[in-house]
C-alpha cells in the first residue's frame, strides 16, 4: 500500500477554499482520499491524501482524473488557489 500526498501552499486567504475544492472533486470517487489543512505547519498548508494500493492504482486514477470532465470542471481555477505545491509518495510498513 502507498500514501500519495499531494502538498499545497494556498494563496492568503484561499487555503479553505481550495480545501473545499479539493473535498468535492474528490468525494465518492474510488479511492479513500482526505483533504488536511495546517495546524501546525507552514501557514496555508492544505494536502490531499490518497491511500492507493500500488503506483499503478494510482497512475491509474490520475489519468482518470486528468481526463474526466466532471472532476474538470470541479476542478476548474484550483491553480489560482495556491502558490507551491509538491507530491509525497510513501510505501506504508507492514
Amino acid at each position: 500500500m502507498i500514501i500519495v500526498r499531494d502538498i499545497f501552499t494556498a494563496k492568503p486567504g484561499m487555503a479553505g477554499k481550495l480545501a473545499r475544492q479539493l473535498k468535492e472533486a474528490t468525494a465518492g470517487g474510488p479511492q479513500k482520499a482526505r483533504v488536511l489543512t495546517d495546524i501546525v505547519a507552514a501557514y496555508n498548508t492544505v494536502v490531499l491524501e490518497w491511500e492507493m494500493e500500488s503506483l499503478a492504482a494510482w497512475e491509474d486514477l490520475n489519468k482518470r482524473y486528468r481526463t474526466d470532465e466532471t472532476v474538470r470542471a470541479k476542478m476548474a481555477g484550483y491553480t489560482e488557489l495556491w502558490n507551491e505545491g509538491r507530491r509525497e509518495i510513501f510505501e506504508v510498513v507492514a
